[in-house]
Order: structure tokens, then sequence, then C-alpha cells
């Protein structure tokens, strides 16, 4: 089993983050969040690994601005 990997791991993040920004370019935050819950589930399905899916949930829920998960 694979480690969750939590360092920056992109290639051009910049150019990453400015084409997911691009992509939600013009959506109502209705169709945004709809865009987001696609992609999640377009990746966890690449990725398949319930074990780093489970990680990847855990870190995400940890680290809510608030520190709160909900």
């Amino acid at each position: 089993m694979s480690d969750l990997i939590v360092k920056p791991n992109i290639p051009d993040p910049d150019g990453f983050y400015a084409e997911l920004v691009a992509a939600h370019d013009g959506l109502s935050d209705d169709d945004s969040s709809a865009l987001n819950a696609r992609i999640v589930l377009i990746l966890a399905n690449h990725i398949g690994d319930r074990a780093i899916l489970a990680k990847a949930l855990d870190a995400a829920r940890s680290s809510s601005p608030s520190g709160d998960p909900s």
C-alpha cells in the first residue's frame, strides 16, 4: 500500500490552478459545486486505492480552515 502524497507534486501548480479556476468560469455556485464533485469522483476512480482515498478524506477533513471538520 502506498502513502498519501501531501507534498507539492504537480508540475506547474500555478498553471493547474489557473486551469481549475477557468473551468469554473461562468458557472453558478451550484454548477461549480457539481463540477468539483465530478472532479473528485473522476480522480478517486483514477486512484482506485480505497486506503489512499480514506487517507485523503481524513487529510482534507482535518485541514479545514477552522480546524472543525464540519
